[in-house]
């Protein structure tokens, strides 16, 4: 699984499974947001990677983050 903000680049190394990540500097954050919400955003990618990692896939895959 690979957590990237920009997905073309992980696509274009050979990722078979990628979750998009939130921005360079703050991948699973966003200083933007309070700590309860960047908690829940975390959680909620790191869970999608998890999920990612447990299904069988024939070719590359994008795994959707929206809630």
């Amino acid at each position: 699984m690979q957590m990237a903000n920009i997905v073309t680049i992980a696509k274009t190394v050979g990722a078979n499974r990628i979750v998009q990540t939130v921005s360079i500097p703050h991948p699973l954050g966003d200083p933007n947001l309070t700590e309860e919400e960047q908690w829940n955003l975390r959680r909620h990618r790191v869970g999608v990677a998890l999920d990612g990692l447990m299904q069988e896939i024939e070719e590359p895959s994008i795994f959707d983050v929206t809630i």
